[in-house]
């Protein structure tokens, strides 16, 4: 076996995760995730935790969703009380068919999702982390060969994370202080302002220490003010959703809800998931890439999202950890992102401080003062 999936364990369980002896933990393995799997289990047996794994292969999803059409039972008792029982969840992702699910119906999957919204919730209680194993279809998706994309995946996980936590916490302070974000392209049809004010943002330095739960992370995220967000953001770098492409996508907001939206490819795909409930219109997230280690796109979110010179706004449910101890925040069954380039032509401004200009932070050698 490959040593760097070694690597990758103990990285995920010591600095992600951070399991103690005694932890209760759940492993989430997809089809083409197992030498990961079998690493993974090798540590928390080193480590003295307690395991249960489950397995996710999407081809099963895919005959059961099938069979169930949009009846489906909310929140089934016995895979509730499992995460509720478990302090740690790791979800090993890597597919062997990435279009597993492609012919699944949009309503079956916004029905499953809603069914599913109450254990998701549990899941998500406690401390979980997904990362991914490099399997030979992400590959095909990503456009590289094996071993490149091995080479990709281990390079943008096996991080000093410590120092880039370091330097996503300037950008952390800058979002903390702010009221006001403003994303402008010369480049696209963006140009959208959205409230920050009284959130707290997340140094996603790929450890629950920091309430991050990627691995690879490298982005630092808060959620905006869900009432509080207008103007026009285009999303030119394509991604793979709900098993169909979708490119190009324009989503124009008034007053924190989208009342309009396109794409030039997967325009149904996006309406299914605006129309998931009402919270699927508003945006629940709006993260910033800053990991430097992943330098192309590859078509899956966990990487793309944290690509430098990006960003992403996810429409549906606000992550807990950056809001006000007295406040719930956008509420959906989905949390959907979708990703913009920001670098040539572009700015973020804080408060009408330019914060980063075609792609370089202020505190970088190469940033542009006007």
């Amino acid at each position: 076996m490959d040593d760097r999936v070694h690597q990758h364990a103990s990285l995920l369980i010591d600095w992600s995760a951070r399991i103690d002896a005694g932890d209760n933990v759940v492993i989430n393995v997809a089809e083409g995730a197992h030498d990961l799997a079998v690493a993974v289990a090798d540590v928390l047996g080193e480590r003295g935790a307690n395991l249960v794994t489950t397995y996710n292969s999407a081809e099963i999803s895919r005959a059961y969703s099938r069979a169930h059409d949009t009846d489906f039972e909310s929140a089934p008792a016995h895979e509730h009380a499992l995460y509720d029982n478990a302090d740690s969840v790791l979800i090993l992702a890597g597919d062997r068919n990435t279009t597993a699910t492609a012919d699944v119906s949009g309503e079956t999957k916004q029905a499953a999702a809603q069914a599913n919204a109450q254990v998701r919730e549990a899941r998500m209680s406690t401390d979980w982390v997904s990362t991914v194993h490099p399997t030979r279809a992400l590959a095909q998706q990503a456009g590289m060969a094996y071993e490149q994309y091995q080479n990709f995946v281990y390079d943008a996980i096996l991080r000093d994370w410590e120092t880039l936590a370091d330097e996503m916490d300037r950008l952390k302070q800058y979002l903390d202080a702010g009221s006001e974000l403003r994303i402008v392209s010369d480049d696209s049809n963006t140009d959208i302002t959205m409230s920050i004010e009284n959130r707290t943002a997340v140094n996603s330095a790929a450890s629950v220490a920091y309430d991050s739960h990627n691995l690879p992370s490298g982005e630092v995220f808060t959620a905006p003010v869900e009432t509080a967000v207008s103007g026009t953001v285009q999303f030119d770098v394509p991604m793979t959703i709900q098993d169909t492409r979708i490119r190009d996508a324009v989503l124009t907001f008034e007053d924190g809800t989208v009342i309009d939206y396109d794409a030039t490819a997967g325009v149904d795909t996006l309406g299914n998931i605006l129309n998931t409930d009402p919270g699927a219109r508003r945006l629940g997230e709006v993260g910033i890439g800053m990991n430097r280690g992943i330098d192309q796109i590859t078509n899956k979110i966990l990487f793309d999202e944290k690509m430098g010179d990006t960003v992403h706004l996810a429409v549906g449910r606000a992550y807990d950890a950056c809001l006000p101890a007295d406040e719930s925040g956008n509420d959906s069954a989905v949390h959907v992102d979708l990703i913009a380039d920001i670098g040539s032509g572009a700015q973020l401004e804080i408060d009408d401080e330019i914060i980063q200009r075609n792609g370089q932070f202020r505190w970088e050698s190469g940033f542009e003062y006007a």
